[in-house]
């Protein structure tokens, strides 16, 4: 079992920044990758991001050049999101995918509760 409490939401204007950060805890030693996915009103979850434990990252061309994920050795998990947009607006969860290759992300296999990020226009 893996718990995952996201912070760092709230509300911002557009071309600030938010910092969101994912604590993990638990058998966090099965952990080979988190991500970060965003869902608003009536939309699927989308993934936003993630990195692998060997360092990996990927990003939705919506975010490109302005989020950047990042972890430490403890396998917290942060997304730096900078120049945010009004379509940026969204709920944003953590995940973490377990038992895979430390260098591939597949599915995840916890969900944090979720932040929310508000950008006002």
């Amino acid at each position: 079992q893996v718990q995952l409490v996201e912070s760092g939401g709230g509300l911002v204007q557009a071309g600030g920044s938010l910092r969101l950060a994912c604590v993990p805890s638990g058998s966090i030693y099965n952990i080979n990758a988190m991500a970060w996915y965003r869902q608003g009103p009536g939309r699927q979850r989308e993934l936003v991001a993630f990195i692998t434990m060997s360092g990996t990252t990927n990003y939705a061309d919506s975010v490109k050049g302005r989020f950047t994920i990042s972890r430490d050795n403890a396998k917290n998990t942060f997304l730096q999101m900078s120049n945010l947009k009004p379509e940026d607006t969204d709920v944003y969860y953590c995940a973490a995918d377990l038992w895979g290759d430390d260098d591939s992300y597949t599915s995840p296999d916890y969900w944090g509760q979720g932040t929310q990020v508000t950008v006002s226009s």
